[in-house]
């Protein structure tokens, strides 16, 4: 991360956390929707388990950059793995009926006025069984040595502290009929809780609804 703060090892953590749970939902297609340069699609790749794996991003190098990691050309789309351009921001059906989805330190690059378009086409259109969302918990800030009002990435929109990160995910779900929980990423402080906050999502079929 680029930046004053880094955090090498908690970002290894991290992806090794989320990895740990898309393999305890038993998911078989996985959506990274904001896949950067591809480390978690590398992860993912070594899973067996999981046996179609999609990256997108807005941004082509980082694009470039997991094609390159992943051993993969522009071209090839017909594999277990695919990496190609694309917006969490707008539907698209090519990515609908996915058992599972991450967005992983990736909404607190969105406008907050744009953060309804992304809940619109993850939660509404694409409706994966199982999304998982991590962001910074703006409250352990302080224990990264960083002074009030600094943002840990220079592209961060917003940084939200652990009690607006839960309304935020609980209004989502409600809305959008999923049932959601907290994971802490990282050491827990008794005060300010852990550095990365993760919420997980799970659809409700139309059967518990009623």
């Amino acid at each position: 991360m680029r930046g004053r703060f880094q955090e090498s090892s908690l970002h290894d953590e991290r992806l090794d956390i989320v990895v740990q749970h898309l393999l305890e939902t038993n998911a078989c297609r996985v959506l990274d929707l904001g896949c950067g340069g591809g480390e978690l699609l590398q992860r993912l790749a070594l899973q067996g388990q999981f046996e179609r794996i999609v990256g997108i991003d807005i941004d082509e190098v980082s694009l470039t950059q997991a094609r390159r990691a992943l051993g993969l050309n522009l071209l090839d789309d017909c594999s277990r793995i695919q990496v190609r351009y694309g917006s969490f921001e707008e539907p698209d059906s090519q990515l609908n009926g996915f058992d599972a989805a991450t967005l992983v330190e990736t909404i607190e690059h969105i406008d907050p006025g744009r953060l309804s378009r992304v809940e619109t086409a993850v939660f509404g259109d694409m409706r994966p069984g199982v999304i998982f969302v991590t962001t910074p918990n703006v409250e352990y800030n302080v224990l990264h040595g960083m002074p009030p009002g600094e943002k840990r990435h220079p592209d961060h929109r917003f940084e939200w502290s652990r009690a607006r990160f839960r309304q935020w995910a609980r209004g989502v779900a409600e809305r959008n009929s999923y049932q959601v929980s907290f994971v802490d990423i990282g050491e827990c402080d008794p005060q300010h809780g852990s550095s990365t906050q993760m919420a997980r999502f799970i659809a409700i079929s139309v059967s518990e609804n009623n």
